[in-house]
């Protein structure tokens, strides 16, 4: 199998700073939360960031979702480095030299677009048991500029050198211009582009740019709830999961050559996938729920782990595999982070 090469996997999403801490029931129902949920920071929820801060066990992490798959990528592959571009928006400030400091350490060939206007963005982790709700105050992440950053030459010839694309849906409330370049690019050249349905909210309000790149998305990732709130807009009339992902797979495409794959995972339940014209089953790893000490992050670790077997043209099934032990690797830990090496084979 080939080694894959500098810059092979490209990723572009939002750069966060994760503020984490277990919180109880009373600090969800005062800020409106979900124990679950995904949501973007309103008015309402600025006195949070205040208080999540004041707790006792608050932990920083780099986070911001494609920032954190193509980093679990990254360590899946572990050499050479800098097989993984991102490209993100974040401030001259602080938390932005602890992204790129942290981005560095990942050997992820981080290039920010930097500017003064806003801080670096923040994404509140309220943990309560094995649910995690977040949300997320994109600040300077908002302000991702097409023509300011993607386009310059430099940027742009990095884009041209990957194989495999992958961008969070979360990306399309900030530059879904951007992502039609990246997506078009790929589809044109017949190379991999991968899309995230991320959470609800996208599904339901930001349905226009979502379906506009559709036609071009070869892998579409989710969740059983992200499929479920897909399928209702859409007006699937189902809630099986699976009938879901078979429904998305026959959604027009532009490029015939590559059928779409779609993979929905399901927490410990079975991942779904479309293998050819079939949907499959396959089952997660199994561990105790004693040793779950934090689920966020295991979504993008399951697209890091899948994204890094993709990159070396590895088999689906293989790919879902690699997928399954990063999110089984990574909600053994607090954060989205991850032990020194990988023991995956």
């Amino acid at each position: 199998m080939p080694t894959p090469s500098q810059n092979a996997l490209f990723g572009m999403g939002n750069p966060l700073l994760d503020i984490s801490a277990v919180v109880d029931k009373d600090f969800l129902d005062k800020y409106g939360l979900k124990p679950n949920d995904q949501i973007l920071a309103e008015e309402k929820h600025k006195a949070l960031f205040d208080e999540i801060v004041k707790k006792s066990k608050v932990e920083y992490h780099a986070g911001g979702s494609t920032q954190n798959s193509v980093k679990i990528a990254q360590w899946m592959i572990q050499e050479p480095h800098k097989v993984a571009t991102f490209f993100g928006c974040i401030g001259k400030d602080h938390f932005g030299e602890i992204l790129k400091q942290k981005a560095a350490e990942a050997h992820v060939d981080a290039h920010y677009y930097e500017q003064n206007e806003e801080p670096t963005g923040t994404c509140a982790a309220c943990i309560t048991g094995d649910n995690r709700s977040l949300v997320a105050n994109l600040a300077a992440a908002n302000c991702y500029n097409k023509e300011k950053h993607l386009d310059l030459e430099n940027n742009w010839g990095l884009v041209e050198k990957a194989r495999v694309y992958y961008i969070a849906g979360f990306f399309l409330t900030v530059s879904p211009d951007s992502i039609l370049k990246v997506a078009k690019h790929a589809s044109d050249r017949n190379k991999v582009f991968g899309l995230n349905l991320s959470a609800p909210f996208i599904s339901q309000f930001f349905k226009e740019p979502l379906m506009k790149v559709m036609p071009y998305v070869d892998i579409l990732f989710g969740n059983e709830t992200e499929a479920a709130a897909f399928a209702k807009e859409q007006g699937f009339e189902t809630d099986d999961v699976a009938e879901i992902a078979r429904r998305v797979q026959l959604l027009p495409k532009v490029n015939k050559n590559r059928q779409r794959i779609v993979v929905f995972t399901q927490g410990r339940e079975d991942t779904v996938a479309t293998v050819g014209d079939k949907v499959t089953m396959f089952p997660v790893l199994d561990i105790d729920q004693n040793d779950i000490v934090d689920t966020n992050g295991a979504g993008d670790a399951f697209v890091g782990g899948f994204l890094s077997e993709l990159v070396q043209e590895k088999t689906l099934e293989q790919c879902i595999r690699a997928g399954h032990y990063a999110a089984n690797t990574i909600i053994r830990r607090c954060g989205c982070t991850f032990p020194e090496k990988p023991d995956f084979q």
